[in-house]
């Protein structure tokens, strides 16, 4: 007979399944906002955590208050189905206030109500409630959110997991190189975890995404097919950290039987980005110190989704690390730039406050000529900020001419 213990061991049961991990600094985001009077909305592509920092906020409310009182409303559960339409969600929550204590009011899925905005609204109108919100991205696209609430809002936006919390999750591996060559290819979408084979946590990510394409984009902007959002969208994937723009891109897909137009592109484009499955990052000009219209680099959620959709297809590696530094930027708070001066480019000029960092990012750069490549329109910057170079060295952090040369594991590992 085989014991307990081993079994756990075998079919993988125990704490690595549906584990749960603390995310701080979206935690301590919402505590700051407790009690303000705005709508708090929370956003970011499906499956990157919104639901459950949700739950664990109003956990942190129940331990820490004793007069809260908690209005939850999750309408992915059978039990609130008579509630998905505007005024019986309006007057549940009504039916539920209670003027001796602090009402609280989280509604998950949210889309899932007909014209919930109304019932938002008129509830945040009556200035009783603390109100907390996350739905679908066809709903609550980055774009609609001004015209869906006519209160003040503040979103929180929630990115799939970092590399931290990658490491916090498989805890029992410490060599953190062998970690990150994982997360490269597995991302930061967590739910994909919880199953034991690389085709079972692949069709998971797949899945998702083509929830997102298939169901949220297509519900949204009515389109007739997906065809010319599926090219695109791979296309997209392809060309991490190239410069695009909605002519070339619509040039070489009708160059590849994919019939379409400027116009076409340019729409889906900001579909795909509404939802959060790219990014886009505009140029800056370092020596005019202005910013340019012409050309976007855009970059994935979540590496995970590509290797899931493309697989190792025309893979450039140097380009994932990019993508993965761009979205950790942008997930500590920066506001992300791709440098230009002169002819020379720099990956990253990363603004937050007065704060600014210089940024090129490689995969190898134990060549002389790979080396100098990178370093070289960093020394051409004559101010006096940072200046880092993130490749995957493998060793420890190290200075040349003022710059910084640093493995992206660690820096991605690094407190901020």
């Amino acid at each position: 007979m085989i014991s307990g213990a081993k079994l756990k061991k075998i079919f993988n049961f125990g704490s690595d399944v549906m584990k749960y991990i603390e995310r701080p600094e979206y935690m301590q985001r919402l505590l700051d906002l407790m009690g303000t009077p705005d709508i708090k909305i929370i956003t970011g592509v499906r499956r990157s955590g919104k639901s459950e920092l949700m739950k664990a906020y109003i956990r942190k409310i129940t331990e820490t208050q004793h007069d809260a009182n908690i209005i939850f409303v999750d309408f992915f559960d059978l039990k609130y189905e008579n509630l998905k339409e505007y005024h019986a969600l309006y007057d549940h929550i009504e039916s539920k206030y209670d003027p001796k204590k602090t009402n609280y009011v989280f509604i998950d899925e949210v889309q899932l109500c007909e014209k919930f905005e109304l019932a938002i609204n008129s509830l945040h109108t009556s200035r009783k409630y603390d109100l907390y919100i996350t739905g679908s991205n066809a709903f609550l696209l980055s774009s609609d959110l001004t015209t869906l609430f006519t209160g003040r809002f503040i979103e929180i936006h929630v990115f799939p997991f970092s590399f931290a919390e990658f490491c916090r999750y498989y805890e029992e591996e410490n060599d953190i190189q062998k970690l990150f060559e994982e997360y490269v290819i597995k991302g930061g979408l967590a739910g994909s975890y919880e199953y034991r084979t690389d085709r079972d946590r692949t069709n998971y990510i797949r899945d998702v995404y083509n929830t997102i394409i298939n169901r949220d984009l297509v519900t949204k902007y009515n389109l007739p097919d997906t065809t010319t959002l599926e090219h695109l969208a791979e296309f997209m994937m392809d060309n991490v950290s190239n410069l695009t723009s909605p002519n070339s891109i619509s040039d070489t897909l009708t160059a590849n039987v994919v019939v379409t137009n400027h116009k076409t592109v340019g729409n889906y484009i900001k579909y795909l980005c509404d939802a959060y499955i790219f990014y886009g990052v505009r140029r800056y000009d370092i020596r005019g110190k202005k910013y340019l219209k012409t050309s976007v680099k855009y970059y994935l959620s979540d590496t995970g989704i590509r290797f899931a959709r493309l697989g190792r297809r025309n893979l450039d590696y140097g380009r994932m690390y990019e993508n993965i530094v761009c979205i950790e930027l942008m997930r500590r708070g920066y506001e992300v730039y791709v440098g230009k001066l002169y002819q020379k480019e720099v990956d990253f000029v990363a603004v937050r406050g007065d704060e600014k960092i210089y940024i090129q990012v490689s995969d190898d750069i134990s060549r002389q000529e790979t080396f100098e490549r990178e370093y070289d329109p960093l020394l051409k910057i004559k101010d006096a900020y940072p200046k880092l170079i993130l490749a995957n060295t493998r060793h420890e952090t190290y200075d040349y001419e003022g710059i910084k040369i640093q493995n992206i594991p660690d820096w991605l590992l690094q407190h901020e």
